[in-house]
């Protein structure tokens, strides 16, 4: 039974099947757009608009712009002779918030993951290799900083072993104990890793 408006029930049904939003969440969501001024729901539905309109996948990076390539892409602030690779565009955002990285990026578009479906050939890993294949810019390392999953880790293994014929250093982001976490708390896996991954002082 239908207890309010077709209009509001649809624009809850509709936040409903965005990830992470559960229907509450939606009708917390619904009820706010309804108390916000006509003019910011306007600018609301142009940004979601634009987003579909004029956003693509930069050329090089495959990272999302409104151009051809991306912003990074096109800086010459940035080392175009390191380049880390990541799952998807939150990641590069995640990266360029610590404000550590000046090199640039390459977005595989997911990770390899045969109980899904996802094999390399549904990845930009052909794009990635014709990129370190190429004399400019002459690619010195690239950083493997995907997910620390069994996915991921398949990814990264897959991706070394392609690399492998090539001038290039391959990484991978260090694993270990986060910041403020007791060791009682951290799992085996997580303390081996950290074990393994030790340095000095």
């Amino acid at each position: 039974m239908q207890f309010t408006s077709e209009s509001v029930e649809n624009l809850v049904a509709q936040l409903s099947r965005l990830p992470t939003i559960g229907r509450k969440s939606a009708q917390r969501l619904t009820a706010y757009i309804l108390k916000m001024p006509k003019e910011e729901v306007a600018r609301l539905t142009q940004a979601l608009t634009a987003v579909k309109e004029r956003v693509r996948y930069c050329s090089i990076c495959h990272n999302v712009t409104d151009h051809e390539t991306c912003l990074l892409c096109r800086s010459d602030k940035r080392d175009h002779h390191l380049v880390c690779v990541v799952e998807d565009s939150t990641d590069v955002m995640a990266l360029e918030r610590t404000g550590e990285y000046r090199g640039v990026y390459h977005v595989l578009g997911g990770v390899i993951s045969p109980l899904d479906g996802v094999g390399p050939d549904d990845l930009h890993i052909r794009e990635l290799v014709r990129r370190v294949g190429q004399p400019e810019p002459a690619i010195r390392e690239i950083i493997l900083a995907v997910n620390p999953t069994v996915e991921g880790d398949t990814t990264a293994f897959y991706l070394a072993q392609l690399l492998e014929p090539f001038d290039v250093k391959v990484t991978r982001l260090a694993r270990g104990i986060p910041v403020g976490l007791a060791l009682s708390f951290a799992d085996e896996a997580t303390l081996s890793r950290a074990l393994a991954g030790r340095g000095t002082l």
